[in-house]
């Protein structure tokens, strides 16, 4: 299977939560992935086959429900947006979202408000650290009406939308 294929068949592979976050062979194994085990899965692989140019990198986005399929969860409590960490891969500079087989990154390039790049194994603990400070941050400086766990909350039901 070349580079290409690869990046390809993953692409097919159905989104969903592994059973661990830090086994990147799951996403073969269970058949499914996020955006964050698809991509480090991928910057693994790149990394282990000398495959030069492949960036990891974790973009936050304004997650809304005519970018990202939500459902109503966020106009029911009068939420334009949430900050959204999304992972995917710069390879040569070009990005390349295997998240979904209909990932289309053109929906939320302008509307990235933050990117950083990371190494596979960030996208567990400092990948979850790194959204929430920001989340914290965007509450206060924007007068959110909602703690952060209720926004948090509002979250989880989003992204578990998305996995239907």
């Amino acid at each position: 299977m070349t580079w290409e294929e690869r990046i390809n068949f993953v692409k097919q592979i159905p989104y969903g939560r592994n059973t661990n976050r830090t086994d990147f062979s799951l996403v073969i194994t269970e058949n499914k992935g996020t955006c964050s085990s698809k991509h480090a899965y991928l910057k693994e692989f790149a990394d282990k086959n000398d495959i030069p140019n492949v960036v990891l990198v974790i973009g936050i986005y304004k997650m809304t429900e005519s970018n990202t399929k939500i459902g109503t969860i966020l106009s029911k409590h009068g939420i334009d947006y949430i900050p959204e960490a999304h992972c995917y891969l710069k390879i040569e500079g070009t990005v390349v979202d295997v998240t979904t087989s209909n990932s289309n990154f053109e929906v939320i390039q302008d509307v990235i408000l933050e990117e950083i790049m990371i190494e596979p194994f960030q996208v567990e603990a400092y990948k979850i650290a790194y959204h929430q400070a920001f989340l914290k941050k965007w509450i206060v400086e924007n007068n959110i009406p909602y703690a952060f766990d209720e926004i948090w909350s509002f979250r989880e039901k989003c992204i578990e939308q998305l996995s239907k």
